[in-house]
């Protein structure tokens, strides 16, 4: 298993059992938050005061500095890199998302900023230079301390631990509430089955079975859409 199905069933795991999503907008496709409110009247799924509070989020600016923004996109897609069947996390504007996030629910503002903080500091303190300017196995060795801790690993990485664990969610709910994240899933939604009755065996078992001249009528799945139709004897027509 690679690390993207990796994180689709921590996805799927964290929705069941936490909710990684956590009651705010997602991005579209092409990236422009939902809160743009471009859809058409009563599709857009707020409330009136919502939306009021959407617009007064909209209008404050981004909360990160263009620096921190920049961070922020840089871990997004060491996160979720692209692939050959889908793109990364700033293909889908997850960057974006985190920054309205962190906004409409401020709880996450200090430990966020907190730790970009750390990883900048500890990057420092590694190699003498910033993460984002950090080589694809310097990232790696930071990110390993942090993403997969080992059981004797020491309390010195318990921040970023925290962080970085706090910054996954939000990246893969961004991520995985846009189109894009969704066709990567492969969710095609609620689907009727098609259904060939009750086995033969089990019927047998209950010393059960179909009449065999009725049985062509009610699964023949190419009519399954056409209401039935009974005489007056009730017995089925079509």
């Amino acid at each position: 298993m690679d690390r993207r199905d990796s994180l689709k069933t921590l996805l799927i795991g964290g929705i069941g059992a936490t909710g990684l999503t956590i009651g705010a907008v997602s991005c579209k496709e092409d990236g422009q938050a939902i809160l743009e409110a471009e859809t058409a009247e009563g599709l857009y799924g707020r409330t009136a005061a919502e939306q009021e509070h959407d617009e007064k989020l909209k209008i404050q600016g981004p909360f990160f500095s263009d620096a921190d923004l920049t961070l922020v996109a840089l871990l997004c897609d060491l996160i979720l890199p692209a692939t050959t069947t889908a793109g990364s996390a700033t293909d889908a504007e997850v960057p974006a998302f985190i920054d309205f996030i962190v906004k409409d629910l401020p709880y996450h503002q200090i430990p966020i900023q907190g730790g970009l903080m750390w990883l900048n500091g500890e990057s420092n303190k590694r190699f003498n230079k910033n993460f984002e300017s950090c080589s694809a196995a310097q990232h790696k060795q930071i990110l390993d301390d942090i993403a997969y801790p080992s059981t004797d690993a020491t309390a010195q990485y318990d921040a970023g631990r925290k962080f970085f664990e706090r910054f996954r969610n939000l990246v893969l709910t961004g991520y995985y509430t846009t189109k894009m994240g969704i066709d990567d899933v492969g969710y095609v939604g609620n689907r009727a089955n098609l259904w060939d009755g009750v086995p033969d065996d089990v019927l047998a078992k209950h010393g059960l079975s179909y009449d065999a001249s009725m049985k062509g009528k009610y699964v023949n799945h190419d009519t399954r859409n056409t209401q039935a139709e009974w005489d007056e004897n009730g017995d089925l027509i079509t």
